[in-house]
């Protein structure tokens, strides 16, 4: 028996290499976007057969960007869903990571991904307590949470993971500014 992916294994590859593990399939998306839409297959959906992780889009009419658009969601489904363990005791933040959370690597940044990915391994492996966490790299809890706020998805996967472990949601710097 095999074991199952984690994103150390998924998010170095390049695109034509992830594409390769992936089944794929168009089909007619509906919804706005005039006549075109509904009559061309332009909508695409990706299902990463290792993994079992899929991603689709259909904001676009033309099969290419959106073959592009399903690979960036499924990149980000891999860093936020498929785990690596690590040993909190002797825990050495990743390079990635350790530039992330100092200098604000931004999401657009190809690192990003990365960083992230070992956060939330980390976070897990501390039951998603953030000072924990920010002892572990050395930094303050306000610079782990402005991480994930970096980008709406993420803040959403980590607040849901926060829920199902019956945590408070983490509110972002607006809502912290309000009051509580």
């Amino acid at each position: 028996m095999t074991k199952p992916p984690t994103w150390r294994d998924l998010l170095p590859l390049d695109d034509g290499a992830l594409l390769a593990q992936c089944e794929f399939d168009r089909f007619r998306a509906s919804g706005p976007g005039g006549q075109k839409r509904n009559v061309t297959e332009s909508a695409v959906r990706l299902r990463h057969k290792p993994s079992g992780l899929s991603a689709e889009a259909t904001e676009s009419r033309s099969q290419h960007e959106n073959r592009a658009r399903a690979l960036r969601k499924l990149r980000y489904a891999v860093a936020l869903g498929l785990r690596a363990p690590v040993a909190v005791e002797r825990y050495t933040a990743p390079e990635e990571l350790a530039a992330a959370v100092g200098t604000g690597v931004g999401r657009r940044d190809a690192r990003f991904l990365t960083a992230i990915a070992s956060l939330f391994d980390l976070l897990e492996g501390v039951e998603w307590q953030l000072r924990t966490a920010a002892k572990a790299l050395g930094t303050s809890t306000a610079a782990v949470s402005r991480l994930l706020e970096q980008d709406s998805t993420v803040f959403r996967a980590a607040n849901e993971r926060r829920r199902a472990l019956e945590l408070r949601p983490l509110r972002t710097a607006k809502q912290g500014r309000r009051g509580r």
